[in-house]
């Protein structure tokens, strides 16, 4: 059974950033033992759990797993430490060629000349390797067996329909939940699958579209970051009480001075611009608008009347740039990607790794995953105290601190 009150779990997107989340995970579980002892490690500490893009995929395996938690974080732990690029994409020179170098001929030699010949790339990476990855590791087949023993409450994916432009929350829960709609944005209940994952994780540009159906009807799906403009929301509506959201970015960066530099931007330093404002900029906008929220409800009266209700919440973000992270890993990269991300821009100059920013949203490799973990983990611990009292759990020194077995990836 998950823990009262009902608490989400919060994850962006970020593709191999959120290796970061896993290292926060790894280290709320062993706080969790520390204070309950051997009995907490199976149960759920997350009544709903929302997920985009490569959050998605980290959520999705923890709520079809809830009866398991523990076990569940030690097996994504092993998986993100010891991940290679080849588990994502395909980056064997023939994978490469046949999506890349199509794609970026496309883009030089015009549309007029690709339509000629037929040459329809979808995108720059191919990413059906991933497919066959989330086969191993989500057994979705076990996510209604989870709500309907209580272990979960809900879960829900978030995913951007290229066809309408709206921006859409897949859910399933326990009970009947009224879908809620806004501008732009709008909630389906759904038997999900992993075609859903796989859409909210499709980074724009970089993979392939993925066609989804719903109420008698199909359209083209992307990465769930996009038009996200309310990240947090989607859990709230489920019925969360209080948020644990964990980031996949800085969620404020320091002020400091930049270089005059006159050169002309690359391809690669504006595409990774555009994936940060993707995939950090909403969830930081949102974050400081239900603070206010939360301030203004402290300042009203007891007896006011209102449909708002104050959420305790509890933000975990990376306390170091990733880019810069990424850039001491980019040589770890597969020879063929490094070459194609050359191309745009991605790679050493005369001066330091340019394009970094872009390489660490792909940098699905183990030098770079581990540093991450490592960072989430001592993120994690050095905000302890927070953590016990957004729980509620009182340090017990003589409990004991079992080391839960990893589960196998063929374990279902």
């Amino acid at each position: 059974m998950h823990e009262t009150p009902l608490t989400g779990l919060v994850l962006s997107g970020g593709g191999a950033r959120a290796a970061y989340q896993v290292g926060v995970l790894r280290v709320l579980c062993q706080l969790r033992r520390e204070a309950q002892g051997q009995q907490a490690s199976a149960s759920n500490p997350f009544g709903i759990i929302v997920g985009t893009s490569a959050g998605a995929i980290n959520g999705a395996a923890l709520a079809c797993q809830a009866d398991r938690f523990d076990a569940v974080v030690d097996g994504l732990y092993e998986v993100w430490r010891n991940f290679h690029a080849d588990q994502v994409y395909r980056t064997d020179s023939l994978g490469v060629l046949h999506n890349g170098a199509r794609w970026l001929t496309m883009m030089s030699v015009g549309w007029a000349i690709a339509r000629w010949r037929k040459w329809r790339p979808r995108s720059l990476l191919n990413n059906t390797p991933l497919a066959g990855l989330l086969q191993q590791l989500v057994p979705m087949e076990r996510l209604p067996s989870m709500l309907a023993r209580k272990h979960l409450h809900a879960f829900a994916v978030t995913a951007s329909n290229y066809n309408s432009g709206e921006h859409v929350t897949f859910y399933n829960s326990t009970q009947a939940i009224k879908p809620w709609l806004r501008s732009n944005r709008l909630a389906v209940p759904a038997m999900l699958v992993h075609e859903h994952l796989m859409a909210s994780a499709a980074i724009p540009f970089i993979f392939p579209a993925i066609r989804l159906h719903h109420d008698g009807a199909s359209a083209w799906y992307g990465d769930g970051s996009m038009r996200q403009t309310a990240p947090l929301s989607p859990a709230i509506h489920l019925g969360a009480q209080r948020l644990l959201i964990i980031g996949a970015g800085r969620m404020h960066e320091p002020k400091v001075a930049k270089p005059n530099d006159a050169t002309y931007p690359t391809l690669a330093q504006v595409a990774g611009h555009a994936m940060s404002s993707i995939f950090l900029d909403a969830l930081s906008v949102d974050i400081e608008r239900l603070e206010r929220i939360n301030r203004t409800m402290a300042l009203l009266p007891a007896a006011a009347q209102t449909t708002l209700r104050p959420i305790q919440t509890l933000v975990l973000a990376p306390s170091q740039r990733l880019d810069d992270i990424a850039a001491r890993h980019v040589d770890s990269l597969p020879g063929s990607i490094r070459l194609l991300l050359r191309g745009a821009g991605v790679g050493h100059t005369e001066g330091p790794v340019q394009g970094a920013a872009l390489a660490s949203y792909l940098l699905f490799e183990a030098s770079y995953t581990r540093e991450l973990l490592a960072l989430g983990e001592a993120d994690t611990w050095a905000k302890k105290a927070e953590v016990l009292q957004f729980f509620n759990w009182q340090p017990n020194e003589s409990a004991s601190v079992p080391v839960a077995t990893p589960l196998a990836l063929a374990d279902r």
